[in-house]
């Protein structure tokens, strides 16, 4: 009994790998989610989307920080970091071309690129941290810049152009269609306009017919009236 009784008061104890474990899933509670490729065009803005969950309240302590590596590869440098404020990178290739579009308090913390070239493509990294939140995932995002086709050169007053005007040109074919088949209905009803129909024609012979036997019964009544008035009595 007794060695039954200390077992149940011996605390619990687990290996210290578990325990480092346990502490790094727990610590693991902001997550940040950000697109994999991103597209743009020369010239054109384009935004990084970065998103992020804290299980700790946003503070002043939060920090968003941006970093960038080539196409070619190299070192990763930084180029944007936030903390209560914006503070863009102010040397490279990404000086005065990178503007906050975030909201912390919503969850976000995208940035957006001014006049993208195509020397621009490589891998974008966004990493918040929101104390005690500091571990989380490190999402990459690929940018690729390319030239915009001549499809896509049309300015916006030619495109809504072609939006107001398509259906008017559409609206007038359709009534020329039906103008031109009411016109050949006419022209088709004026030729045949002299025509007798089937019906007609074939009552013709049948009148005539009949004419012809009243006529025959309507002179033998006339002579056998004159023969009654010449008999003598």
């Amino acid at each position: 009994m007794r060695r039954g009784e200390a077992a149940a008061g011996r605390p619990l104890l687990l290996p210290r790998g578990t325990l480092l474990l346990l502490g790094v899933c727990s610590a693991l509670s902001l997550e940040i989610r950000a697109s994999p490729k991103v597209r743009a065009f020369i010239g054109e803005q384009v935004s990084l989307r970065c998103s992020f969950t804290s299980s700790s309240p946003i503070s002043e302590s939060l920090t968003v920080d941006w970093t960038y590596q080539p196409l070619s590869g190299g070192q990763m440098e930084s180029i944007f970091h936030y903390q209560s404020v914006p503070y863009p990178t102010s040397v490279g290739k990404f000086k005065d071309r990178i503007s906050w579009v975030g909201n912390v308090a919503k969850g976000d913390a995208s940035i957006a690129i001014q006049n993208p070239a195509v020397s621009d493509n490589g891998t974008f990294i966004c990493s918040v941290k929101n104390p005690p939140d500091v571990y989380h995932n490190i999402p990459q995002t690929t940018l690729v810049v390319t030239e915009r086709g001549l499809f896509f050169q049309l300015t916006s007053a030619s495109l809504l152009s072609i939006l107001v005007f398509l259906p008017s040109i559409l609206v007038v074919i359709v009534l020329l269609v039906r103008m031109g088949r009411k016109f050949r209905a006419i022209k088709e009803k004026t030729k045949s306009g002299c025509k007798k129909s089937s019906i007609e024609v074939s009552d013709e012979p049948e009148r005539a017919e009949a004419d012809g036997c009243l006529g025959k019964l309507k002179n033998w009544c006339l002579a056998c009236v004159d023969t009654d008035e010449e008999d003598p009595y």
